[in-house]
């Protein structure tokens, strides 16, 4: 999965980050509050604030738990053990998916 998210963009909000991965903003929190990984600023009023950092592993929890089946305690497992490693892979299986995409586009525009 692909998150189109600002690059030049320091914090995103909750609502932001649920649209962006096409989840509810209550999953998000349960996430938040369930993976140490994810550490969003809380502004004044107490809103999450996410950064760029928080994001990637928002992608990596996102990959573990909603594409390859792992429950909530296998990817905690999974991150605590290998998180460098799985992460290396998730940013290859990125690269490779937008490569794809890219490919695609030019071989349906041919």
């Amino acid at each position: 999965m692909h998150i189109e998210l600002s690059k030049d963009k320091l914090y995103f909000s909750i609502g932001e980050i649920a649209s962006a991965f096409g989840v509810n903003a209550s999953l998000v929190r349960f996430w938040d509050k369930e993976f140490d990984i994810l550490k969003p600023k809380k502004n004044a009023k107490g809103n999450r604030m996410f950064t760029q950092e928080d994001v990637k592993n928002l992608q990596l929890i996102y990959h573990l738990v909603k594409e390859r089946g792992f429950t909530l305690e296998g990817a905690k497992t999974h991150l605590k053990e290998g998180q460098k490693k799985t992460l290396d892979k998730y940013a290859i299986i990125s690269k490779l998916e937008t490569i794809k995409a890219e490919l695609n586009s030019i071989k349906n525009n041919l």
